[in-house]
Parts: structure tokens; C-alpha cells; sequence
């Protein structure tokens, strides 16, 4: 399971963006339970995504296929990463650099 921060004022919405963002990267709706929203794509056996307090973080936590072929995995990490910028509104490399340690 990843925890990833939310940028500032893209928090009010995060909700409906989640579920939008999946349906529109995925192509898929999304099954809920308890304010978690999963789907299975690709190289993904099972996506789960949800809202941390105050929508200030996002978690998910996902499970592989690794029977899955080379063109589908790289299709679906592409896919996942595009999920990624639009729910949290940073960019790979952005999310990278936050995820790092400070360095003293």
C-alpha cells in the first residue's frame, strides 16, 4: 500500500476525480465498498484506491498479474501513472522527488 499527498486545492474534489479518473484512464467502473473504489486492468489484479483524512493524502494499493506480457505491463504502469498525476496533482517526477528523504 502507497500513501500519496494530494496537492493543495485539488483536495475539494478529490472524491469525484477519483471515480472519474478511472473510468476515463481505466475504461472501466469502478466497484465501491466502504469508500474504496477498485477495479481490475491489465497487469492489475486489483486497484484499490481511497481518501485519506481531509483529503489531504490518497492510498492505494494494488496487486499484479505476473503472468501478464511485457506490452501489457508497460501499457498498464503507463496508464497507472497517468492515474496518478490526475488524482493528485503532481507529476511522476514531482511525486519522486516528495517521496525521497530529506537529505541534511
Amino acid at each position: 500500500m502507497q500513501e500519496y499527498p494530494v496537492k493543495r486545492g485539488q483536495t475539494k474534489d478529490l472524491e469525484e476525480r477519483m471515480i472519474h479518473s478511472l473510468r476515463e484512464i481505466f475504461g472501466v467502473e469502478p466497484n465501491q465498498k466502504d469508500g474504496h473504489h477498485i477495479i481490475a486492468f491489465g497487469a492489475i489484479k486489483r486497484l484499490e484506491v481511497w481518501a485519506g483524512e481531509n483529503n489531504k493524502t490518497v492510498f492505494v494499493d494494488t496487486e499484479s498479474d505476473i503472468t501478464a506480457s511485457d506490452e501489457v505491463i508497460l501499457d498498464t504502469n503507463r496508464k497507472f501513472r497517468s492515474y496518478l498525476d490526475l488524482l493528485t496533482g503532481f507529476s511522476t517526477k514531482e511525486r519522486v522527488k516528495r517521496a525521497k528523504p530529506k537529505e541534511e
